[in-house]
């Protein structure tokens, strides 16, 4: 059964000490009634809410469903209409959106939710969001992952450690960055290119957490975060909230004429897990919800007009595009440095500023992607808007297990008909 996107909507994302997680939700919520031209809440027939450090507020259960609390008060949400909260780490909010997907195309519900909001930022205790991060590890059995790692740092003469002030999550990315490195011949310029190449989309991006521009140069003089990794290569901490509004073929065709122009039509939704001892050329989690996204979409790498996916570092965007075959294993710099991944190139990505500049806040990244990826093929963009796009894919990943992500989400999009 087809489904669409009605309507999008995303936050800034910034370190916002004057709100809260209601407050987000409320904005997300609300931005997105508009962009769909929603009047009528009725018509939503349920919500998946993805969250993950809400705890870090002492919220740790209920999380939707009380931040919802106050719109259901206000009239402005479905008295009664289920709530379903999703944790899949930094892939929460495409795992959100895949439920609230099946639900229209179950026939269950001709309207369905997915929101993502996340409050990483703490004055009080700074650190908070990334030891809150480190929970997607395992942490069942910790002494496989660290053996794992202890023997892939040796094999790449370092040494794998972690420490309080440290980002473990960095620490991983920089250690997979030396080994592709060491395999492929790959370069901390090539990194750093991609960086700035995103660096300098943001600035175009009213919603983006960085506005500056970057060039390579600064971008390798900036402080080191985890060799080959300087900052600028990094995501940031930041607060951010992101909506999305699905519906049925059957709904979209008695909707107004300006709401059917601006629909965009969903081709495919996947996602898979991932395992302990994928190597570069296994099929990781990525290939797989890649393969099985394009399989679903009828579509091959070749048929996308831009990408944005996961690049919480820099070496994940050069990674990720090898894992979903717009270039060859190994060969992801290279083709970030012959500019191919520019919003001129031949395959746009991360024309939002990805995760390195336009903010990473984590339930609600995989929505902000999916915001960007419909914005940009309804020609709303603005001035970093990527020319006459259809198809557009979204790639997030959430957690670790081994060297593979934990949970991995392909989505692809199409233009509305016009």
């Amino acid at each position: 059964m087809d489904a669409y996107i009605l309507g999008v909507y995303a936050t800034g994302v910034g370190k916002f000490t004057d709100k809260g997680p209601k407050d987000l939700t409320r904005e997300a919520y609300l931005g997105v009634l508009a962009d769909a031209k929603l009047a009528v809440t009725d018509a939503i027939g349920a919500a998946w809410f993805s969250n993950m450090l809400m705890e870090n507020q002492g919220q740790p259960y209920l999380k939707g469903q009380l931040c919802f609390t106050p719109l259901v008060n206000d009239g402005l949400f479905p008295r009664g209409a289920p709530v379903t909260n999703v944790e899949g780490g930094c892939a929460a909010g495409s795992q959100a959106f895949g439920n609230a997907l099946r639900e229209v195309q179950s026939g269950h519900s001709d309207v369905a939710l997915a929101i993502g909001v996340e409050k990483m930022v703490d004055p009080e205790n700074p650190r908070a969001a990334l030891r809150g991060m480190e929970g997607a590890l395992d942490w069942l059995d910790p002494q496989s992952w660290r053996d794992l790692y202890a023997r892939t740092a040796v094999a790449n003469g370092m040494k794998f450690e972690t420490a309080p002030e440290r980002s473990l999550a960095m620490d991983l990315y920089g250690m997979w960055a030396h080994t592709h490195m060491r395999a492929y011949g790959t370069t901390a310029e090539q990194l750093a290119i991609a960086a700035a190449k995103n660096h300098n989309n943001s600035v175009h991006n009213p919603r983006a957490q960085y506005r500056f521009p970057l060039t390579v140069p600064q971008v390798l003089k900036d402080r080191m975060v985890s060799d080959p990794l300087t900052r600028a290569m990094c995501a940031p901490v930041g607060d951010g909230a992101a909506a999305v509004l699905i519906c049925s073929q059957s709904y979209l065709d008695n909707c107004a004429a300006e709401v059917r122009r601006r629909a965009v039509r969903i081709r495919a939704s996947e996602v898979a897990c991932g395992v302990f001892d994928a190597s570069w050329e296994d099929d990781r989690a990525p290939v797989i919800a890649g393969r099985r996204a394009f399989r679903s979409a009828g579509l091959t790498p070749a048929d996308i007009d831009l990408v944005e996916l996961h690049d919480a570092s820099s070496f994940a965007e050069i990674h990720i595009l090898e894992d979903l075959g717009f270039c060859g294993r190994g060969e992801g710099g290279a083709f970030t440095a012959s500019g191919a991944t520019a919003i001129g190139g031949e395959l746009p990505v991360n024309p939002s500023g990805g995760l390195v500049s336009r903010g990473h806040p984590i339930g609600a990244t995989g929505l902000m992607m999916l915001n960007e990826i419909s914005i940009q093929l309804r020609g709303e963009a603005g001035g970093n808007a990527v020319v006459d796009p259809r198809f557009g894919l979204a790639e997030n990943g959430g957690g670790v297990i081994g060297n593979d992500n934990a949970v991995c989400a392909v989505t692809i999009l199409e233009r509305p008909d016009r």
